[in-house]
């Protein structure tokens, strides 16, 4: 009974597998059909009821609106504006001064800003925004995509200022710094390797590497000592900030002493004006928006509690779900939300570039026309997982990994895997924690593993399994302009998942036999 159960809940999953990788099928078709397929399947087998099924599909809906679509829709009009006022012209310019050479530009851009968006907003921002900037200085834009992908696995346990550590640490009564200190500690070495993925992706092989290995070295060990350390010791708001802040510092001081000198086959074009250079004012023009998003999200973050305690609020909390006792309650944050912040920056920052309202209004609305099928994609998706959740589709295949697995001791094998089914079905590292980390913590308690340690596991898998979600793919192809071609970055990235989820459950493995973990 537990196999068939099994099988019958992987049927969406296995469906928009096949459907984007190979039928190549739109993402927004693909996951329409996802819905339409788990809810007769949670009607008919699970027996849920038809109102429960439909409210429950509408709370996903609804949940990824906002603030999960609203993010990502401001990061992609900060991003189009610019470009509408030349901004993003004088930032290629800014850029050009530092290195021409595609790689470096890469791991500034992906690896250290976009670590940094990732841990002081989230929901996307770390693919979206990076992924779009090194399109619009001249990079490749499927390589661009799948090398934010590789790298926003590890940042993800400490995105939005270490929510989904803190929601773990919640949901499975565990000491939030021990586990913060596991989190750290399993991740390390895919954290590590990551830069050297991102150069060899966007380089197309190892011969990306020539002359880049001590740069990429700066890269990441400026990136994760600091990082590691905040973690064991500050807890798991700060490392992806603090990492990514002197990251960046290390990596724009060192590009041109340790950068590679006279490689013209990664080098870009990026056209310099013939008269003076920018001065330090036009500079911080073009950069406004992405400074007034630093700011406005550290000062609204729990950096600053007098500011966020004073809007927090500011919100609305409704059950929507129609068994009110199971339901969870949405809280829609009117103000005090990543995608709220990122747009009064880009409202500001436009203001300060010259751009008028009508400029603005157009660039909303052309953003929204070309993006509604990412939009449509990702409320399908949030969807399928809130019904696979309420049905108990989601629990019944990580029972049935467990019964497989638990008896030969192999369960911290799989411990990743069940973490990245989990982010491959809601698209969230917070929501997976949610939905498997009592489960992890507790099975490892019965096989008498560290539940700090399969926890961690399980935060780990959910950064692995945002790489191959048709959320996080339907983001990543409206940052780059690949919307309906999602079955083409399935294609592309599902060999460096697999990848990163061995190396995972190897990682998780060992760590358990040596009795790791608080």
């Amino acid at each position: 009974m537990l196999f068939v159960k099994f099988i019958l809940a992987m049927i969406p999953i296995l469906w928009l597998i096949i459907a984007l990788s190979v039928l190549k099928i739109a993402g927004h078709k693909a996951c329409l059909i996802a819905l339409a397929i788990t809810a007769v399947l949670s009607v008919g087998y699970w027996k849920l009821s038809v109102i429960n099924t439909v409210t429950g599909a509408l709370e996903g809906v609804l949940n990824a609106l906002w603030p999960i679509c609203l993010v990502i829709i401001a990061a992609l009009f900060t991003y189009n504006l610019t470009l509408k006022t030349g901004a993003m012209d004088k930032i290629k310019q800014m850029l050009a001064g530092v290195s021409t050479d595609k790689r470096i530009l890469l791991l500034i851009i992906g690896w250290g800003f976009g670590n940094f968006m990732e841990g002081m907003a989230g929901f996307g921002t770390a693919v979206a925004i990076p992924a779009s900037m090194l399109v619009g200085i001249g990079l490749d834009p499927l390589g661009s995509v799948l090398a934010c992908f590789c790298v926003n696995t590890a940042p993800t346990a400490f995105g939005s200022v270490g929510v989904p550590t803190t929601t773990l640490a919640t949901v499975t009564n565990l000491d939030v710094l021990p586990l913060s200190g596991d989190v750290a500690t399993i991740q390390v070495i895919l954290t590590l390797i990551s830069p050297f993925i991102m150069v060899m992706i966007i380089g197309k092989g190892l011969k990306a590497l020539k002359g880049m290995i001590p740069f990429t070295l700066v890269a990441t060990l400026s990136f994760v000592i600091p990082w590691f350390f905040a973690a064991h010791v500050l807890g798991c708001e700060l490392p992806n900030i603090i990492g990514s802040i002197i990251s960046l510092i290390a990596m724009v001081l060192t590009a041109k002493v340790l950068g590679p000198k006279g490689d013209t086959e990664y080098s870009i074009e990026i056209e310099k004006k013939e008269e003076s250079s920018l001065t330090v004012s036009e500079g911080i023009i073009a950069w406004s928006p992405f400074i007034l998003i630093f700011i406005l999200l550290m000062a609204t973050s729990k950096l600053c509690p007098p500011i966020q305690n004073a809007i927090a609020g500011i919100k609305t909390n409704v059950i929507v779900y129609a068994d009110k006792e199971v339901g969870a309650t949405l809280g829609f944050s009117w103000i005090n939300t990543p995608g709220v912040m990122i747009f009064i920056a880009a409202i500001i920052g436009g203001l300060i570039q010259k751009a008028s309202l009508a400029d603005m209004a157009g660039v909303f609305a052309a953003t929204l026309k070309t993006y509604w099928k990412t939009i449509v994609t990702i409320c399908s998706v949030v969807a399928v997982a809130k019904v696979m959740g309420y049905s108990g589709m989601t629990q019944d295949i990580a029972n049935f990994l467990l019964a497989v697995t638990g008896p030969i001791h192999i369960y911290p094998l799989i411990s990743p895997l069940i973490g990245a089914i989990g982010a491959f079905v809601t698209g969230s590292g917070t929501s997976t924690c949610v939905l498997f980390g009592p489960l992890q913590a507790s099975t490892a308690a019965q096989l008498g593993l560290s539940p700090s340690w399969i926890a961690a596991a399980n935060v780990m898998g959910a950064g692995i399994g945002k790489m191959i979600s048709p959320q996080g793919i339907a983001i990543g192809a409206g940052a780059i302009n690949m919307v309906g071609e999602e079955s083409k970055i399935l294609s592309a990235v599902f060999k460096y998942f697999i990848f990163y989820v061995v190396l995972a459950g190897i990682i998780c493995f060992a760590g358990a036999m040596m009795g790791l973990g608080a």
